[in-house]
């Protein structure tokens, strides 16, 4: 067994422990490269069919391309897909120029939670990882949020040696994350490995691309003539710049994530 099929198999033993102890369960997909794997593992995890449907939290800021895969690969894959946006934030006119944050709260943050409030959802499904932004690395893989879905960082219980918390009072919602213990460059080995169909706004073209995927007001490209998986490989093994480095709500506080993060954001 390599490295990739350790990280594989702890995964899908993830996967199934939260269906087995979680009531009702659903997947967010936010179409980048990290949830389209966990997609995948749950496919693998369930012999092709995901017992949870997946969820997408549309903001209408999206890259048009995002919009246009998730709808070809949900039909593919004949997955069960919700897709919700936040129409009365809308309405109101939110966006990016209401600031960053603000609009990151209330299409995404309060987005998911009308999700979670309308489908009475147990418990959610998230492709995050510990290496890719510093309030991720504090999360466990299953993570406790209370009925308004906020998140107390500075009261987790210890995960050693594997052994998870599973118990948790009933009216908060869990979020599990069986991808947290992979990081960029084994999400784009595993791609290679399994062939895993993606976006093409990763491969460059015209010396850029994406390198983390998001809204196109607040996502930035990278310098990049890397056009294959393979060369995307190359290219993180000798970058010294930060994942997230193009996303712009990132850069609007020292700790944009972790406020956005303790108040439900995914």
């Amino acid at each position: 067994m390599d490295h990739l099929d350790r990280l594989e198999a702890q995964s899908i033993f993830i996967l199934r422990e939260a269906y087995k102890k979680f009531g009702k369960l659903g997947m967010l997909w936010s179409i980048g490269k990290d949830s389209t794997v966990l997609l995948w593992l749950a496919k693998k995890a369930f012999f092709g069919h995901c017992p949870f449907p997946f969820i997408h939290v549309d903001t209408a800021y999206k890259i048009p391309e995002m919009i246009e895969f998730r709808d070809q690969i949900a039909k593919q894959y004949n997955i069960e897909l919700i897709v919700h946006s936040n129409e009365e934030a809308l309405q109101a006119g939110m966006g990016p120029d209401k600031g960053r944050l603000v609009c990151c709260r209330a299409l995404k943050t309060d987005g998911l939670q009308q999700v979670v409030t309308k489908y009475e959802f147990e418990g959610l499904i998230l492709g995050i990882r510990r290496d890719e932004e510093g309030s991720r690395s504090k999360e466990r893989v299953f993570s406790e949020r209370n009925k308004d879905s906020e998140w107390d960082y500075t009261n987790q219980p210890p995960e050693l040696w594997n052994q998870f918390k599973t118990d948790f009072p009933k009216g908060n919602h869990i979020r599990v994350h069986p991808i947290l213990h992979w990081n960029e460059i084994d999400i784009w080995s595993y791609i290679a490995r399994e062939k895993i169909p993606l976006v093409d706004l990763y491969f460059a073209k015209n010396g850029k691309r994406y390198r983390s995927l998001g809204c196109a007001p607040c996502t930035g490209q990278i310098d990049s003539n890397a056009t294959t998986v393979a060369e995307i490989i190359e290219e993180l093994k000798n970058t010294k710049q930060g994942e997230r480095a193009g996303r712009a709500q990132d850069q609007e506080d020292s700790y944009a994530m972790q406020k956005l993060r303790k108040d439900g954001y995914m």
